[in-house]
């Protein structure tokens, strides 16, 4: 059977099975690709292709079980207990004001280029408050990820070094033009957080909910005998001093977060059964995540082993007819969305970017151009299986990862639409040539 059909339906079934919750992700991550890379007549090396797809995931997923960790342990001492209290006295029991906070909220931490940290900053301060006032909690995955997606394309951010790299472009110089986009794409999602707030508005009328700034059991910390209240101005700057270290590169991120937890193990919680207590109490969540980004690493690892990738990736370009050639920007713009779902970022960016940008550069349109519009997708990149840290995301939230593609897929789309719209407005580049 052709390696690209063969590809597309396997990523296809999987993604039928999860969504209408046949099996779990975890189980269809392991069992789907093995079945498919039978079927692609590499059942022989299916064994190092997994292994060779663990491999490459595993920095990741040392990188989220020393995060979940880290991050938890913070949130037992009390470190965000402030920053909580600091909000509820500012939303006033508002849902719209605390949506629009979401977005800005997770804009500003998502500076940091990392979506795992976002993550877990965000929702450990976010999270208690949609609990206090019994609001939808997909509103809070759908924002939180949609302006990851859109911070994510700083020069310091995966996507746009990959482009960069891939075709030996100056990351900032990339990065410049998209800030017009980037700028609409958040403003479009200040807008769903309005529309989102009203309807929550008119929910909490019904249910007879009102509005308080009354802090009472709103500590984010859930164990009071974990809290040092003593010791949140050493965890607020350690917890400061990482992302710095993060922003700056200075080890890898995995070792990063392994150094900074066993520091804030051995300041907050010297004793060694105190140590095994807070690891112990969120083993749970650690051992949700990790086994699926492991899990991935068999589904990506026979993706890539067994050549379907390649073939996915030619298989696309070679759809587009020579009288498009002159529109290869938004094609590129508009193929971003598909693609990055169905492929990885390194796939689409070392495999199929180049492609696209020989294929634009025969028509006259720039490098540059088919870079920045190959960025456009991102939001809606983030809802594939394939990337780790949205299984984060949905772990931490409590939410199934199905209903959140269902509900976050139109609004992913439609901020992908309103920042290739704007990149072109703003010659970030052409409709034409």
């Amino acid at each position: 059977m052709n390696l690209a059909l063969l590809g597309f339906l396997m990523v296809a079934t999987f993604m039928t099975l999860i969504m209408t919750k046949k099996m779990t992700p975890l189980v269809a991550l392991i069992v789907i690709p093995s079945i498919f890379g039978v079927f692609a007549g590499e059942a022989a090396g299916l064994g190092p292709m997994m292994i060779d797809g663990i491999k490459n995931l595993a920095p990741t997923g040392v990188m989220l079980l020393f995060a979940i960790l880290f991050f938890s342990t913070m949130t037992d001492t009390g470190l965000f207990d402030p920053l909580v209290g600091r909000l509820i006295r500012l939303v006033h029991g508002d849902p719209m004001r605390i949506l629009i906070g979401t977005v800005v909220l997770c804009a500003l931490v998502s500076l940091d280029g990392d979506g795992s940290t976002t993550y877990i900053i965000t929702i450990a301060a976010l999270l208690p408050l949609y609990k206090r006032f019994a609001m939808n909690r997909l509103y809070l995955v759908c924002l939180l990820m949609t302006t990851s997606g859109i911070m994510n394309l700083t020069p310091w951010g995966g996507p746009t070094a990959r482009a960069a790299s891939a075709l030996k472009l100056d990351p900032a110089t990339l990065f410049l033009p998209l800030i017009p986009g980037m700028l609409a794409g958040l403003a479009f999602l200040i807008g769903l957080a309005v529309y989102f707030g009203r309807k929550e508005r008119a929910r909490m009328g019904e249910a007879g909910i009102t509005a308080t700034t009354e802090i009472g059991d709103m500590a984010v910390s859930q164990y009071p005998e974990a809290r040092r209240p003593k010791l949140i101005w050493f965890n607020a700057a350690l917890v400061v001093t990482l992302l710095t270290l993060l922003v700056w590169g200075i080890l890898p991120l995995s070792v990063l977060m392994m150094l900074a937890f066993a520091i804030a193990m051995i300041v907050n919680y010297p004793g060694v059964a105190d140590q095994k207590e807070r690891i112990s109490a969120h083993a749970g969540n650690v051992l949700a995540v990790v086994s699926l980004i492991f899990a991935a690493g068999i589904f990506t690892g026979i993706l890539g082993g067994t050549g379907m990738v390649d073939a996915m990736s030619k298989a696309v370009v070679g759809i587009i007819p020579p009288v498009l050639g002159p529109y290869m920007a938004p094609i590129t713009a508009l193929l971003s969305m598909p693609a990055t779902f169905f492929i990885s970022n390194d796939a689409f960016y070392f495999g199929m970017l180049p492609i696209l940008a020989e294929a634009g550069a025969h028509y006259g349109v720039a490098p540059e151009a088919i870079a920045r519009a190959s960025l456009m997708g991102q939001p809606v990149h983030l809802l594939s299986p394939l990337v780790p840290s949205t299984y984060l995301l949905v772990s931490l939230v409590g939410i199934d990862l199905a209903d959140h593609q269902r509900f976050t897929l139109v609004p992913a789309i439609a901020v992908c639409t309103v920042m290739t719209l704007v990149g072109m407005i703003a010659l970030a580049f052409p409709f034409v040539v």
